[in-house]
């Protein structure tokens, strides 16, 4: 038996039809479904039950119930970078995982949770180290309070722990985030209705729409994690991203290549981002490599055309 939380959410709704497609249907779904329009994601997934993340970790804590779980993908997390509440941040993203940690090495179990990007903040060097580590808000800063815990036990682990920093993700299943889904995502809406897309103008020395991440399609994240599942050695906490940065407006250019129309408008960076924007990012892969992982990885041109298939089918 599988669990995976935050299964009804974007990367955890589609490593649930991922293990669906390697004939895997024993999966404990945790999820809040407070937002009811994450259903549809798990709608056509086939799954062996589903609660929400409070009574899972009650029942988890207790030896006697769900004796049959081999691993456990903890992806549930209050992902909204823009919030601000500390309290609930650390409540969700730090105090929930340190919890399920603890029952999950009491029973042997392998834990695969995820970090973020977002614990690089400024640093424009992306490396799994301390030196790099300097997030920018309190998501980032949750995110890596965690990996920081987590590395403190690792010496004494008795089953895998695997931290995978996941950065600019986009793909299916991500329409219930609203302004938190991608950027592609937003882009195809914007071409929907008005034939532009909107992007930020010059900010942080760059030029307009030359802002820098590593953006990686969902099935590609969703391969790297499920690799990690697999491992038995490989404890430790990896960047889970494509090794390359695009621009936006490389990002832009696909998506006005899918739809053959419409131009690119620049807006002035709002003033409220500047000290709180990641302007480069790009994943540093060698400790991945080297523990193992030797997948390629979708282009953004490839990866955005078959998207913008999906969502526009």
């Amino acid at each position: 038996m599988i669990v995976v939380t935050g299964a009804a959410g974007f990367i955890g709704s589609n490593l649930v039809h991922a293990l669906n497609r390697r004939g895997r249907s024993d999966i404990v779904v945790v999820d809040d479904l407070t937002d009811g329009r994450k259903f549809v994601n798990l709608v056509d997934a086939d799954i062996a039950d589903f609660i929400s993340p409070t009574e899972f970790l009650r029942h988890f804590a207790q030896p006697s119930t769900y004796a049959e779980v081999e691993l456990v993908y903890h992806l549930g997390a209050c992902s909204d970078t823009t919030e601000w509440n500390g309290r609930l941040m650390l409540e969700s993203n730090y105090e929930y995982s340190k919890t399920l940690l603890s029952a999950c090495q009491a029973r042997d179990i392998g834990l695969i949770y995820a970090s973020s990007a977002a614990v690089y903040g400024a640093s424009r060097i992306c490396i799994e180290t301390a030196a790099h580590e300097r997030p920018l808000n309190v998501y980032g800063y949750s995110k890596l309070l965690f990996d920081r815990y987590v590395r403190h036990r690792l010496a004494s682990a008795r089953a895998p722990i695997i931290g995978l920093r996941y950065f600019n993700v986009y793909g299916p299943r991500e329409q219930h985030k609203a302004r938190m889904a991608s950027v592609v995502w937003h882009f195809n809406q914007q071409m929907q209705a008005h034939a532009r897309v909107k992007l930020f103008g010059a900010s942080h020395g760059v030029e307009s729409g030359e802002q820098r991440r590593d953006f990686i399609h969902v099935e590609d994240a969703v391969a790297v994690t499920l690799w990690c599942g697999e491992q038995r050695t490989a404890s430790g906490i990896y960047n889970c991203g494509t090794g390359g940065a695009a621009s936006f407006n490389d990002v832009a250019n696909a998506v006005l290549a899918w739809h053959q129309h419409g131009r690119i408008e620049y807006i002035p960076f709002p003033a409220d981002l500047l000290a709180a924007y990641q302007s480069h990012t790009c994943a540093d892969l060698g400790n991945l490599r080297t523990a193992g992982f030797h997948g390629e990885f979708q282009s953004v041109q490839s990866g955005i055309k078959a998207y913008l298939d999906w969502l526009n089918r």
